[in-house]
């Protein structure tokens, strides 16, 4: 099986984020394949500061 998912880096990483895509995320690799990436551009919808996208992302 082969798996792509992704995260909004539009704020700083917090518990949620951790059980409701980090945990399952590490979980689902022994399922198959699995892919996973930043979705920056789509936190351009949400989060206008140049630098705290680039901060976010980078925390990620």
């Amino acid at each position: 099986m082969r798996i792509l998912s992704g995260i909004q880096p539009s704020g700083v990483l917090h518990i949620g984020n951790y059980f409701g895509m980090m945990r399952p995320a590490i979980e689902l690799q022994k399922e198959g394949e699995t892919f996973y990436f930043i979705a920056d551009y789509h936190a351009l919808t949400s989060l206008r500061d140049p630098k705290a996208l680039s901060e976010n992302s980078l925390r990620v």
